[in-house]
């Protein structure tokens, strides 16, 4: 059972563990009066479970804030300071999510060997907290199953079984209960317990009580506090009692619904985290009262005193309008003080005009209260809000016109603009940023409570209509009680002391050690809080106090780095990281501290993420963010000798990709060659002392060992491009020191060449470094000259991929296995030299490589037949080739000049090319600076620049009568006329960037797709949106039209086609093992034929039902393109291979056979593939060629109708 399908995550207990440490830093036990530093004691699941991902590092911390304290009694009944104490608090992840704690800490006995080994007097007791972990706010529910174990634990007639398997029960079988529709019960020994939530419809499920809140605060308090929440200040909330802490904390984030705090969140912050309260980002935190904060700044702090009623700062808050104010503050008195506020009312039954939130006041404080000041927050935002929803604009930076509805709101209040500063900086928060934002999803739609509100109020409804009706009650789910093994039925289990679970051997041996070493330690130094005993690399240099304060300046950067660092991850497609304020202050962060722990931290923060599962994608944008975040945090490291920080980036370096639109990878470690450290014998000696020390099977041969390591950082110095003598200097001189023989040497070396040549092969001559061509010392196993692409192998591409995989990879095993294979292809390399050389021979007379662009290849178009052709017949250029390039040029291509190919070269762009296409005497370019020119095919002129987008173009197409129709990121479709450099109109606007764009010249239909996941469909002769295709999950990459069917692909791995008649999906083509990229129309069948990134063409058949009628496998990367005529079929994919089908004509008797007609594709032709990566492809099917564009800047243009 998974954990998001269990309602307890974890039973963790928390507690002075086998390693002291005082909370200064100082390492042993220093005297009673000393406070240490808690540890994880148990858990369940057990950290070695490999289901479940570990519990937040800082729960022990966090669940007992103030430190463990050792005393000489345990409890007293006639001492209350010596009861258990129940609290719950929150954690806040990286992400945002919350994790809901609920403790119980008490006085419990110290083991035996702990008091031996670190000499504590005997029958000592210290604080332990046992913690039930869980996703759920389900606080109610996690307390009582708390105190029940509690209670179990220490009852004088015990329990019928180990408690630990009562436990492990409960937190593996008790499920989460489906919202308004089941409760689940389940006991824990004699005692019923049950768990249910609220149905979706109804607000945020809020286990917890408001009455603390409202106790602790006046009305005119919680106003106030309300608004400073709301305008995101900085919030400090103290309290002698932590319950309360958290249960304030919780309840007036809920009253803020449906506005979510965005922002650093710490109910419970441990007594040594006194100066984050100097943190200048806005923040929500909870301190207790006896901590002293005289030595902290409070300038521009809300100060929320809960014991005595006392809110302060130094900075205004501005009030809440007047209107919205006095509702807001009458509402609540109705609900505190019934009998005081309607004293002067007639005790009658009016009908409609009595107030529902009466009917509670004359009753004791519960759910209905709770429910009620919630609803009378809700009808606050719906009337200060009123009508937001019209001033909702996609195309602003924000995504609201906030001048317009302040304009709005003056006229219908009759108050000016400037006397609303409260309204104009709450719809400027964060906050209210994202509430627009999630107002998008169609989830969040479905369920706006807000919306609803406002909708009834207008109709002159109840509020309460908008919640459902009273439901039938809900199914029971019973959670059995299992049966108690082994135990007989009398047998009772009893304790005196929490138990320990079960430890396994390793667990037992690293405990036993770390006690022997404290037994030695304690025995040579004595015991004295004055004499300490100090461990670490720094201990000499740093004092107690000085280590305590810079281990917590630690945890606070790495969890302020933590929360940017997933911000910056979920910046939207139009937000340039570079320019963000999560960039700038994790990048103020690594330049600010002079040791190095916001460089190391934010290293820390990426490898955390990577282990927990993420798949180290990047868009452009923020491969180049994290880039210059990387290089700066190396440079400094390097300047303070930090190797190990450096070492952790090269690693994590190694593992982050960028994905670009044509699922071609790069990664960051390549572009990290310009720093001057990997040229320094030092670091390569540190990161192979370093490998040999945390090598896993050190009992391999030594050789052996040493060999495998010399491998790994060989791949690292391979991957960052280092010139190859360079590389082979250091790794020879750390294999001589290590004694290696010759053999090793001749392996090594052959190796790291072969793995240069590889890498120029991908990835071109390494910039920045000189990098030469020909490899030093011994020969490459495959002497080949890779200068020129065309003459590699087809097996370097397999070698290649295992190659690349194994770098990126964690496991040193699979590059062991990548050395083993370079081996063997050096034997086949020299067995087989003749065979490969005769095939070389034999591809050069029908594959031509051509040169001109000097970055990789983006854009890649074939003049066809069809977009030439006039009365005369075919024009000259039919057949020609239109490239693209990073280097901000388009080259045409001419492929029946041999020798001279390339016929011009047109500069005018900036960035990138994205698109391209041509007509009869134009061509046209879009790029990713957000322009679109118009060239002369003759001449080769620059005719027009249009400019209008706000983001880069992703697709162009040339239409009749002059005109040009263009798609963006920025989500618009635009039509512009040539002859006046105009756009004529928006002729569609989507939701997010267009990916694709489809247009029907003689219907007027356009089609558009991307990351909004629909096909928004538009007659732009009269301008109306036909329908919005909904039903795809993710972005669509791919579309094609043709008559009244649109056939869409998707990263959900489906493609769908469409009916434009009905505007409803006929089929859904769900067959692909990965994102579709390519999908093509088959007009002499009829069939569809869809490509993915798992390598598969799938052929579908669309008679009778479509149904998938063939399968193929010739492509071993994505498949990038498929260009369908009516008897030949080209395709190509990201490992350069290309495969040319043909369909038999049909004669006058029809088929030979009754087979499906999909299947009547035959494979007419496929060139030898060669090790390059390939981004874009081209087919000329009237003359049976096939053009693939490189990242190495190279054109690879295959003749199949040349004899081979």
């Amino acid at each position: 059972m998974g954990s998001s399908s269990r309602i307890f995550e974890y039973f963790v207990v928390c507690g002075l563990g086998p390693e002291i440490r005082a909370l200064d830093g100082a390492k042993g036990f220093h005297g009673v009066e000393e406070m240490y530093m808690p540890a994880f004691l148990d858990q369940f699941p057990p950290s070695n479970h490999a289901l479940y991902p570990p519990p937040p590092p800082q729960l022990p911390t966090c669940v007992l804030p103030a430190g463990v304290r050792i005393y000489s009694s345990g409890l007293d009944t006639d001492d209350i300071s010596t009861y258990p104490r129940s609290y719950p608090i929150v954690l806040t992840e990286g992400d945002g999510s919350k994790i809901y704690v609920s403790c119980i800490a008490f006085r419990d006995p110290i083991c035996e060997d702990i008091i031996e080994a670190y000499q504590i007097p005997a029958n000592s007791f210290a604080d332990k907290c046992i913690c039930l972990v869980s996703h759920s706010p389900s606080f109610q529910v996690l307390r009582d199953a708390l105190e029940e174990i509690f209670v179990l634990c220490f009852s004088p007639a015990g329990c019928s079984k180990p408690l630990w398997d009562t436990i492990s029960h409960m937190v593996s079988h008790v499920t989460l209960p489906t919202p308004g529709k089941n409760r689940v019960l389940f006991s824990i020994e004699n005692c019923l317990l049950s768990a249910e939530a609220p149905p979706k419809e109804w607000l945020p499920h809020a286990d917890i009580s408001f009455q603390p809140l409202v106790q602790c605060l006046d009305v005119d308090k919680l106003i106030l506090l309300f608004t400073a929440v709301l305008l995101e200040r900085r919030i400090l909330l103290r309290s002698n009692k932590y319950t309360l802490l958290t249960l304030v904390s919780e309840a007036i984030c809920h009253l803020i619904y449906p506005i979510r705090w965005q922002h650093v969140y710490i109910p419970i912050i441990f007594s040594s985290g006194v100066d984050y309260i100097d943190a200048p980002t806005p923040y929500m935190m909870g301190l207790h009262s006896g901590v002293d904060t005289s030595a902290v700044t409070m300038d521009g702090v809300v100060v929320v005193d809960l014991e005595y009623n006392r809110i302060t700062t130094s900075e205004e808050i501005p009030p809440i309008p007047e209107t919205e104010h006095s509702f807001l503050r009458g509402e609540i008195l109705k609900l505190l003080q019934p009998n005081v506020v309607g004293i002067d009312f007639m005790k009658v039954n009016l009908g409609s005009m009595g107030d529902y939130s009466l009917r509670s006041g004359t009753k004791s404080w519960g759910q209905e209260h709770d429910f009620q000041l919630r609803l009378i927050f809700l009808r606050f935002f719906a009337q200060i809000l009123s009508g937001y929803r019209n001033f909702i604009d996609t195309t602003s930076t924000t995504g609201f016109n906030s001048q317009a509805f302040l304009k709005k709101r003056s006229r219908a209040t009759n108050q000016p603009v400037e006397s609303m500063s409260m309204i104009m900086q709450f719809i400027e928060t964060q906050g209210f940023l994202d509430y627009l934002e999630r107002c998008n999803s169609a989830e969040e739609n479905a369920n706006n409570l807000l919306d609803k509100l406002q909708d009834a109020t207008g109709r002159g409804q109840n509020p309460l209509s908008i919640f459902p009706s009273e439901v039938a009650d809900p199914e029971i789910i019973t959670i059995a009680d299992p049966k108690t093994d082994g135990s007989e039925p009398g047998n009772r289990h009893c304790y005196k002391r929490f138990p320990a679970s079960a430890r396994t051997e390793e667990q037992e041996e690293k405990r036993k050690s770390i006690l022997a070493i404290a037994s030695g330690a304690s025995k040579q130094v004595p015991s004295s809080p004055s004499i300490r005993v100090h461990g670490g690399p720094k201990a000499e240099s740093l004092s107690p106090r000085e280590r305590a304060e810079r281990e917590r300046m630690v945890l606070d950067i790495k969890v302020k780095l933590q929360g940017l660092w997933l911000r910056l991850l979920r910046l939207g497609a139009t937000e340039d990281p570079l320019s963000s304020f999560e960039y700038g202050t994790i990048l103020a962060l690594i330049e600010s501290d002079a040791e190095g722990i916001g460089g190391s931290g934010f290293v820390e923060c990426i490898r955390e993420h990577i282990h927990s599962g993420w798949q180290c994608r990047l868009t452009d944008e923020q491969f180049i963010a994290v880039k210059e975040l990387l290089k700066m945090a190396i440079t400094l490291a390097n300047s303070r000798n930090d190797l190990a920080t450096i070492r952790d980036a090269l690693e994590v370096a190694a593992e982050m990709y960028r994905k670009d639109p044509n699922n071609v990878q790069d990664y960051v470690q390549r572009h990290l060659l310009s720093l001057s450290v990997w040229e320094e014998l030092r670091f390569w000696d540190f990161y192979f002392e370093y490998l040999m020390e945390n090598c896993s099977n050190k009992s391999t041969n030594y050789v052996t060992l040493v060999t495998a390591q010399l491998i790994v950082m060989a791949t690292h110095m391979a991957g960052l491009g280092l010139p190859d003598i360079d590389s082979w200097n250091m790794i020879e001189k750390i294999a001589e020191r290590n004694n290696l023989g010759y053999k090793q040497l001749i392996k090594l070396r052959a190796l790291l060449t072969h793995l240069q040549q590889l890498r120029i092969g991908y990835w071109g001559v390494a910039t920045g470094k000189s990098q030469p061509l020909q490899s030093y010392g011994m020969a490459s196993p495959l002497a080949i000259d890779v200068s020129d692409e065309s003459q590699q192998p087809a097996e370097a591409s397999g070698l290649g991929r295992s190659w690349v995989h194994s770098m990126f990879s964690r496991d040193r095993s699979l590059r062991a296995s990548s050395f083993n294979r370079a081996n063997d292809t050096n034997a086949v390399a020299t067995t087989g030299k003749t065979d490969i050389s005769a095939a070389q021979k034999k591809t050069q007379t029908n594959m031509r490589t051509l040169r001109g662009h000097t970055c990789a290849i983006t854009a890649l178009h074939c003049v066809t037949r069809k977009e030439v052709w006039d009365l005369v017949g075919d024009r000259e250029d039919a057949g020609f080739f239109i490239s693209g390039s990073t280097d901000c040029t388009v080259k045409i291509w001419d492929p029946s000049l041999r020798g001279s190919e390339l016929r011009a070269t047109l500069k005018g762009h900036t960035r990138a090319i994205r698109t391209i296409s041509s007509d009869r005497g134009k061509i046209v370019s879009g790029a990713d600076d957000q322009s679109v020119i118009v060239w002369d095919k003759q001449t080769f002129k620059l005719l027009e620049e249009l400019k209008g987008h706000e983001a880069p173009v992703s697709s162009v197409r040339m239409l009749s009568g002059e005109r040009v129709l263009t798609a963006s990121h920025d989500g618009t479709v635009k039509m512009w006329d040539v002859r006046t450099d105009t756009c004529v109109a928006t002729v569609g606007r989507c939701q997010s960037a267009v990916l694709c764009m489809e247009y029907d010249d003689s219907t007027g239909i356009l089609a558009a797709a991307g990351r909004d996941v629909m096909a928004h469909v538009w007659d732009i002769r009269s301008s109306k949106q036909m329908f919005k295709l909904q039903g795809h999950t993710k972005w669509i990459r791919s579309m094609r039209m043709n008559g009244e069917t649109i056939i869409t692909g998707s990263d959900d791995w489906t493609a769908r086609v469409w009916s434009l008649n009905r505007g409803t999906c006929d089929a859904v083509l769900a067959c692909h093992a990965g994102p579709i990229l390519c999908v093509e129309y088959s007009p002499s069948d009829k069939g569809i034929i869809t490509g993915s990134s798992d390598g598969l063409i799938r052929f579908w058949e669309n008679e009778g039902g479509i149904k998938c009628v063939k399968n193929l496998t010739l492509h071993t990367a994505s498949v990038l393109s498929i260009s369908a005529g009516d008897h030949w079929l080209g395709i190509g994919a990201a490992d350069n291979s290309m495969s040319l089908f043909h369909r038999p004509q049909e004669r006058f008797g029809g088929f030979s056979n009754a087979g499906p007609k999909a299947a009547g594709w035959q494979l007419y032709r496929t060139p030898q593939k060669t090790a390059a990566v390939v981004r874009c492809i081209a087919s000329d099917l009237d003359r049976k060629r096939i053009c693939s564009g490189g990242r190495n800047g190279l054109l690879r243009l295959w003749d199949a109708t040349t004899s081979i």
